[in-house]
């Protein structure tokens, strides 16, 4: 698949226009952002729905009121999950030097939501004007106590284990267990456990759980009901799934999609 380059704070000479760039766009339920990847870093914010980010080293789903960080030249794809209203900034690289470079979902505060709201008002955000630069300096500042969330699922490496992830993420609902999952995926059920841990950080059924997770989370955000969404997602009933939930991420599915 082809990938573009993009610019948002630098000019095709690669000048420097300004620190931080905006954007607004209200997109619908399905709309896929094709992969494509830029000089500056990035914070993608979903005022409204759910988004998931898709990189070569994983997946990330960003709930509502959330946001994933991407480093700058980092690959990435996005597809929405019902109706979205995503915000984006676009910071210098090296201005955030508080976050990783690696992708990561954080929670947002109440003042960093209308910061990120009102800097996409602008078209860029520049430091020699003394309005815009107490603007930078308070988003900068606000992004240094970040938290993150665990909805992220990185992608195994080895073709056997990648075949296997690949199977499960087109079918989160398939109830087989990994013994017979192996058998058509070149590997046993003890190498496959190793790699999972090896190339994930994270048990197969840590991954898949995890994969359950995100997958229920978009079937809610477009519009579906909880039992259907733990139905799709692989779980027996809608107590099993919201138990779950709430171990993840500390409250009901409802709740947290609507906090």
């Amino acid at each position: 698949m082809s990938q573009t380059r993009q610019l948002f704070l630098f000019d095709q000479k690669g000048r420097r226009l300004a620190e931080i760039a905006g954007g607004s766009w209200s997109l619908k339920h399905g709309h896929v952002i094709r992969r494509h990847s830029h000089p500056e870093d990035q914070l993608l914010f979903a005022a409204d729905g759910v988004m998931t980010l898709d990189t070569n080293q994983g997946v990330w789903v960003v709930p509502p009121l959330r946001a994933v960080w991407i480093p700058a030249e980092t690959i990435h794809g996005v597809k929405m999950s019902g109706r979205v209203s995503m915000r984006t900034l676009y910071f210098l690289p090296g201005l955030c030097k508080s976050l990783p470079r690696r992708c990561l979902v954080i929670n947002i505060s109440s003042l960093l939501k209308e910061l990120i709201l009102h800097a996409c008002t602008f078209s860029r955000l520049r430091r020699k004007i003394p309005t815009e630069r107490h603007m930078i300096e308070m988003i900068v500042d606000q992004l240094k106590g970040f938290e993150s969330i665990p909805v992220q699922l990185p992608h195994p490496i080895d073709p056997r284990a990648r075949k296997l992830a690949q199977k499960l993420s087109a079918n989160p609902s398939d109830q087989r267990p990994l013994s017979d999952l192996c058998a058509a995926c070149g590997a046993s059920k003890r190498t496959m456990q190793r790699l999972f841990v090896e190339e994930t950080g994270m048990s197969f059924s840590k991954w898949r759980q995890r994969l359950r997770l995100i997958s229920a989370m978009q079937h809610l955000a477009a519009g579906e009901s909880v039992t259907n969404a733990a139905l799709e997602s692989g779980y027996n009933s809608t107590s099993a799934f919201i138990a779950m939930f709430r171990s993840q991420l500390g409250m009901t599915p409802t709740r947290y999609l609507s906090s």
